[in-house]
C-alpha cells in the first residue's frame, strides 16, 4: 500500500472508530437523563449517527430494546457498530489490497517487495472478520385432544408458522482477542397464539408466558436487556435481539470472556442437571444454538486432561429491576482425568440453593458412558438429588451407518401426584426459569440415528415416564436438498392414560387438564 494511501485509510479508520465512541458516549448521557424516545408511532427508538468526513450513516435505528439502562445501550450499539464493520472491513480490504501496487515504479515494487523485514505491517491487518448465519422457515399442525384446556376454545388443527433470521459475527483483534455478537431477529404467529391469547383473557392468573411459551424471549431477569419486541397482538409476535455479545480474552492457558454467551456443564444428552443455565429441554429438536446469558467466565487449563472453570451470572430481579444476590449464579468447576476416565467436580451457588455435583465419563469396550449426579440444598425446604447415567454407540448395519444411546434420569423433585408436584414452589420456580422440563421421578429415554444416505437421515427419540407409564416420541428426518439448504420434518406424538404425566393431568384449583398436543412440523434452513 502506497504511504499517502495508507494514511488516508487509516485516517478514515481511526476518525471512524473516534465518532463511534463519542457517539456511544453521547447516547450513553442521553439514556441516562432519558431512556426512551419515540417514533410518531409510540415506538421507542435510539438513533445513533456515524460520521466520518461528511459521511453519515444512520445505524441502530430499529432499536435493539428498551435499553432502559446505559449498560444495556452501550453493549447494544457495540453489537451493532461489530455487524456493520465485519460488512464493511471485507470490502475495503479489497479495494485496499487491489490498489496497493497501483501506480507504483516497477522499481519502487521490487524495493517493497525485497525489503519485508523492515516492512510495518499495515494495522488493519491485525484484524480479521468472519461472518455467517441462517435463514429459518417453519410451519406445523398441532391437534389438542378434546379433554385438554384447549376444548374452552374450541380444538380441532392448529396451524402455525414462523421464520428466523440469525447474522452472527466474530472478530479477531490480532491473536488472543476476539468478539462474537450474534444478532437474531424472529417472526411467528397461528392459531396457538390466538387460542392462547383467549385463554389468558377466559382465565386470568392461570396461563402465563411460561405456561404457554408463545411469547418472545424475555431478558428482564437478565443483565443487560437486548431484546425489543416489535409488533406483539393476538395472533402473531415480531422481535429482534442479540443473543452473542461477548469479548474474549485467550493465553497459553487462560481463557477469559465477558458478555452475552452460553456455557453448558454436565454429560446428559437428553437430561442435564449439572447444566443449570439455560439448559436444552429434553423435548427440544432444534439445539442448534443455546439460549445466551450475560456471564464473566473464565477457564485455566493445566495441562490437555485438566482444567479450573469459574463463572457468574448476575441477574436482576424481574419486579424492579434490581441486581440482587438471590437472584445471581456463582459457580465454579474442576475437570481431570484419571487414565481413560474423566472426572467432573462441580459446586454452584444458584439464585438462593447451593448445588454439587459430581459426573464422570469413560469408555466400555467401543461404547461411551457418562454419569451425574447433584445434590442440592433447598433454602427452607427438603434437600433432593439428581442423576443421569446414558451409554452410547456407533455401528454399522447393513453399510449404513448408525448411532444410538440409552439414558437415565432421575428427578429428585418429581412426584406421582402432578396437580400436588405443579403446585410445589420449587418445582414452579424452576419450571419458569427454564431448568425443570418433566414432574416425575425416573425417566429411561432413547435415541436412534441412521444415515441412509450421506445427505439423509432418520432419527427417533423416545421419553419414557417409567412410572405412569407415559412419554413422547418424536420421530423426525433431515434432507439437505444441496449444499447450503437443509429440510427437517417430523412430529411429536404423546401416549398415556388419563392422570399420567403426558396423558394428562389437573392444573392445580381446576378442573382444566394440562394435556399435550400431537404435531408434525416442517423447517427449512438456508445457511451462508
Amino acid at each position: 500500500m502506497s504511504e499517502c494511501l495508507q494514511k488516508q485509510f487509516w485516517y478514515f479508520f481511526e476518525v471512524f472508530s473516534s465518532d463511534s465512541v463519542e457517539f456511544t458516549m453521547n447516547d450513553i448521557r442521553k439514556t441516562w437523563k432519558n431512556s426512551h424516545v419515540s417514533y410518531p408511532s409510540g415506538k421507542p427508538m435510539i438513533p445513533h449517527l456515524l460520521r466520518c468526513q461528511g459521511f453519515g450513516v444512520v445505524y441502530y435505528s430499529l432499536a435493539l430494546g428498551h435499553l432502559g439502562s446505559v449498560v444495556s445501550s452501550t453493549f447494544a450499539t457495540l453489537g451493532v457498530i461489530l455487524l456493520l464493520q465485519l460488512l464493511i472491513c471485507p470490502i475495503l480490504s479489497a479495494k485496499v489490497g487491489a490498489q496497493t501496487s497501483e501506480g507504483l515504479p516497477e522499481q519502487q515494487k521490487h524495493r517493497e517487495s525485497n525489503n519485508g523485514s523492515q516492512t510495518i505491517a499495515p494495522r488493519h491487518k491485525k484484524f480479521k472478520t468472519e461472518l455467517g448465519g441462517h435463514l429459518k422457515v417453519h410451519g406445523s399442525a398441532s391437534w389438542p385432544d378434546d379433554e385438554s384446556f384447549y376444548h374452552n376454545v374450541g380444538t380441532g388443527a392448529y396451524y402455525d408458522a414462523g421464520a428466523e433470521a440469525r447474522l452472527k459475527g466474530q472478530i479477531f483483534i490480532g491473536d488472543s482477542v476476539y468478539l462474537d455478537a450474534h444478532y437474531e431477529a424472529i417472526v411467528y404467529g397461528g392459531d396457538t397464539r390466538k387460542k392462547t391469547s383467549k385463554l389468558k383473557r377466559l382465565f386470568p392468573g392461570i396461563f402465563n408466558d411460561n405456561t404457554t411459551l408463545t411469547s418472545p424471549v424475555d431478558d428482564k431477569r437478565r443483565f443487560m436487556d437486548l431484546t425489543s419486541t416489535l409488533e406483539e397482538n393476538n395472533d402473531s409476535t415480531v422481535y429482534h435481539r442479540l443473543d452473542r455479545l461477548s469479548l474474549t480474552f485467550t493465553q497459553e492457558q487462560y481463557v477469559a470472556r465477558i458478555g452475552r454467551q452460553a456455557v453448558t456443564w454436565g454429560n446428559g444428552l437428553l437430561f442435564n442437571p449439572m447444566d443449570l443455565f439455560n439448559p436444552f429441554s429434553p423435548t427440544e429438536i432444534e439445539r442448534d444454538y443455546k439460549l445466551g446469558d450475560d456471564i464473566v467466565y473464565v477457564q485455566y487449563s493445566q495441562d490437555m486432561f485438566s482444567d479450573l472453570q469459574f463463572l457468574c451470572i448476575p441477574r436482576r430481579n424481574s419486579s424492579n429491576g434490581n441486581l440482587e444476590a438471590d437472584k445471581s449464579s456463582l459457580a465454579g468447576k474442576v475437570h481431570f482425568s484419571v487414565n481413560t476416565t474423566e472426572l467432573d467436580i462441580m459446586a454452584a451457588r444458584h439464585y438462593e440453593d447451593e448445588v454439587i455435583g459430581i459426573g464422570s465419563s469413560g469408555y466400555l469396550g467401543n461404547a461411551a458412558w457418562r454419569i451425574d449426579t447433584t445434590w442440592t440444598f433447598l433454602k427452607g425446604d427438603n434437600d433432593y438429588l439428581s442423576l443421569i447415567a446414558n451409554v452410547d454407540y456407533s455401528w454399522v448395519l447393513w453399510g449404513k451407518n448408525l448411532y444410538g444411546f440409552v439414558e437415565f434420569f432421575l428427578n429428585g423433585l418429581g412426584d406421582d401426584d402432578y396437580t400436588q408436584s405443579f403446585a410445589n414452589a420449587a418445582v414452579s420456580q424452576r419450571l419458569a426459569r427454564g431448568e425443570l422440563f418433566t414432574l416425575g421421578r425416573s425417566y429411561l429415554s432413547g435415541h436412534i440415528r441412521a444415515e441412509l444416505h450421506p445427505l439423509f437421515n432418520l432419527f427417533l427419540t423416545v421419553i419414557n415416564n417409567m412410572e405412569d407409564p407415559s412419554g413422547i416420541l418424536q420421530p423426525r428426518a433431515t434432507w439437505d436438498i444441496i449444499q447450503d439448504i437443509q429440510m427437517t420434518f417430523g412430529g411429536n406424538l404423546f401416549y398415556g392414560k388419563k392422570g399420567s404425566e403426558y396423558g394428562g393431568y389437573k392444573l392445580p384449583g381446576t378442573n382444566l387438564i394440562n394435556k399435550p398436543s400431537d404435531s408434525l412440523f416442517l423447517w427449512l434452513t438456508y445457511f451462508f
